[in-house]
């Protein structure tokens, strides 16, 4: 007769990760680069989540539910890094409010809702906090009570510390995360150098000589005649126009220095374009780098500098 197996099974752990972005940003801009704003340095916020996505994966031993990335902006419309970072698989945006002063708004309360909204329904087991505010102490004590253990991971500190004394306490665990395992993804902003405008030919000017490229037709097939070049130029412009008014000045500062465009935001300026025009661009190639050389001659003419290469 079989012996009926009593010994209890370990349950496999399922765990999310939360990153208060605005705690991790200014506690790594501080004590990599001495830097008190966002807007002095930069971040390739694509490569950091992959590597603390492999750093938590070495912690626990189980399966990642998602990371929750929160961070704020000015009136709730994404930045072009937030845009790039919500494409990432298992990434979820959470965005607050970012108020004239520079102050996040929302950012905390959205976190402790997750959390305990995650622990409520059994969702994990356990949770990476990324964060450092005392606020964040009673949705870690309502998680817990719920079973779920709580790992809090912070930044290397500069001095003293950056974590509230009492998020540590009520933690289950604590992991301080190194200035040298941040340092690869944070460096300074350049700072454009301004030219004179007359000085310097706009895109269009640049590549008024060029030969439009014409499509090849088939033998016995009429080919396709596709849009004028300064008709897509002008609704490039038209484009970077209407983001700026919408999304701000700062916003599109984040593009510079330019030529190239991060795929997503290209795409967003392509299906603009192509409803302003109203018909596709995807058969004409030479229309997409015309339609770029009109974004870009806005974007220099806002910002002032002279115009760089024009993206191919």
């Amino acid at each position: 007769m079989a012996i009926p197996d009593l010994m209890p099974h370990p349950v496999a752990a399922k765990y999310a990760v939360l990153v208060d972005v605005g705690y991790l940003y200014a506690a790594a801009g501080e004590v990599l680069l001495g830097a008190k704003e966002r807007k002095e340095y930069r971040v390739a916020a694509d490569e950091l989540i992959q590597s603390l996505q492999k750093h938590a994966e070495e912690r626990i031993s189980g399966e990642l539910l998602r990371i929750y990335w929160y961070d704020a902006a000015r009136d709730r419309v994404p930045t072009v890094d937030q845009r790039v970072i919500a494409q990432l698989p298992w990434v979820k945006v959470r965005l607050g409010n970012l108020n004239a002063r520079g102050q996040q708004k929302g950012v905390d309360a959205q976190i402790r809702s997750d959390l305990e909204a995650l622990a409520r329904h059994h969702a994990v087991t356990d949770t990476i906090l990324l964060a450092g505010d005392e606020d964040m102490v009673p949705a870690v004590e309502a998680a817990q009570a719920y079973g779920v253990r709580i790992h809090l991971w912070g930044v290397e500190p500069p001095y003293g510390t950056n974590q509230a004394e009492r998020l540590v306490w009520e933690s289950d665990t604590v992991e301080v995360i190194s200035a040298d395992f941040l340092r690869p993804f944070f460096s300074r902003a350049p700072q454009p150098v301004a030219v004179a405008p007359p000085v310097t030919p706009s895109p269009a000017q640049v590549f008024a000589g060029r030969a439009p490229v014409k499509p090849h037709a088939k033998p016995g097939q009429v080919a396709k005649l596709g849009p004028s070049r300064p008709r897509v130029e002008d609704v490039g412009e038209h484009v970077a126009q209407k983001w700026i008014l919408t999304r701000g000045r700062d916003n599109i500062r984040d593009l510079l220095p330019g030529p190239i465009l991060p795929t997503v935001i290209d795409t967003e300026l392509l299906i603009e374009a192509e409803k302003e025009l109203g018909h596709s661009l995807r058969p004409f190639p030479e229309a997409r780098v015309w339609l770029r050389d009109g974004f870009w001659a806005r974007v220099y003419r806002e910002f002032d500098l002279g115009v760089g290469v024009s993206s191919k």
